[in-house]
């Protein structure tokens, strides 16, 4: 099969993947195999061609928004089906018995695996996959924008979701791609008022059409304080510039997996109960709140599409954030 194959890890423009031909996988009992139609590209996935992870094993295929159907089931596999479209996320496997898990964190076990870090992900033809950690997806998104929604989306609503935004609140998103025009509109479909604060003149542009507003850069001042806000872009220096115009009170989540050093600042900037939190991963159950939150919306995903053999390229452009919206990798066609 094809693949693009990370052996070692370079700067994005140095063309880190090399597209090779690697045996198609077998699934095992419990496993599923799934033909990959499209995957969709992530910053983490930048964050791992570049070495910003510590990368378990190489070498690796990365990707973990994959979307594609079931070729063959292994042995015990009984509530999914050959022919059946599934998605594969960023959480790979859990262990099942470790406190976080027995808690109803399973994002936090403690020995997760993750889809193209630990195991080969969907820059390929084809991925296998444990049955429980495949999901059926909602018939109103085609394969090229439900792609987004499996980990852009995901961890965009769970950040969404520990930000504590409720209805009529004022939510603050800092960064634009794929994550932040997604939660732009589930924001919006949960009745809060969206600010945006991003450098590019395109990404406002788009979130005016999503219905956001105000739109700034970081250092600009909004008309009101945010109710709480999400930093998306993995630049620590946002972090005292989003708590500056945050109210009191308000939550300030961190969605990214890796960020820069976030210098040191004020107390008074978190002072009066300022809430600052990290977001790890996402649960099972965040998949399936999301797919249906956005199936019913419906949220309107904006993508640029890319052909695998591409997929450096892809990683240039999203890390000089020259994607408006969310890149996806076109793998095969049904």
């Amino acid at each position: 099969m094809h693949a693009m194959v990370l052996h070692a890890p370079q700067p994005a423009e140095d063309h880190p993947l090399r597209l090779e031909d690697l045996p198609q996988p077998e699934p095992a009992e419990g496993q599923i195999r799934v033909r990959v139609n499209t995957c969709g590209i992530c910053h983490t996935d930048l964050h791992t061609i570049e070495g910003d992870l510590e990368l378990p094993t190489l070498p690796i295929v990365p990707g973990h928004q994959i979307i594609g159907r079931i070729d063959a089931v292994g042995a015990g596999v009984k509530t999914l089906h050959e022919g059946d479209r599934v998605g594969v996320p960023w959480l790979y496997s859990t262990d099942q018995v470790c406190e976080f898990c027995l808690e109803g964190r399973e994002n936090l076990c403690e020995r997760a695996k993750f889809t193209g870090l630990h195991a080969n992900g969907g820059y390929a033809e084809w991925v296998v996959v444990d049955a429980g950690f495949a999901y059926s997806l909602p018939e109103v998104f085609n394969d090229l924008h439900a792609a987004p929604l499996l980990c852009a989306g995901v961890i965009g609503y769970r950040s969404y979701r520990l930000s504590g935004a409720r209805r009529g609140d004022r939510v603050g998103l800092y960064g634009f791609g794929a994550s932040a025009h997604i939660v732009l509109q589930l924001a919006r479909h949960e009745g809060c008022e969206v600010y945006v604060f991003t450098r590019s003149e395109q990404h406002r542009a788009l979130a005016h059409q999503l219905g956001a507003a105000w739109t700034g850069s970081a250092h600009d001042t909004p008309p009101a304080k945010m109710d709480a806000s999400i930093v998306f872009a993995p630049a620590g220096e946002l972090v005292p510039q989003s708590l500056r115009v945050l109210r009191k009170g308000g939550t300030l989540a961190l969605a990214g997996i890796s960020m820069s050093a976030i210098p040191e600042f004020d107390y008074g900037l978190i002072y009066h109960e300022k809430v600052l939190r990290s977001v790890a991963n996402s649960t099972r159950r965040d998949v399936r709140e999301l797919l249906d939150l956005a199936a019913e919306a419906p949220i309107r995903i904006k993508v640029q599409e890319f052909a695998l053999e591409q997929a450096n390229d892809a990683l240039a452009a999203l890390k000089h954030s020259q994607i408006n919206g969310a890149g996806v990798l076109r793998v095969s066609y049904e």
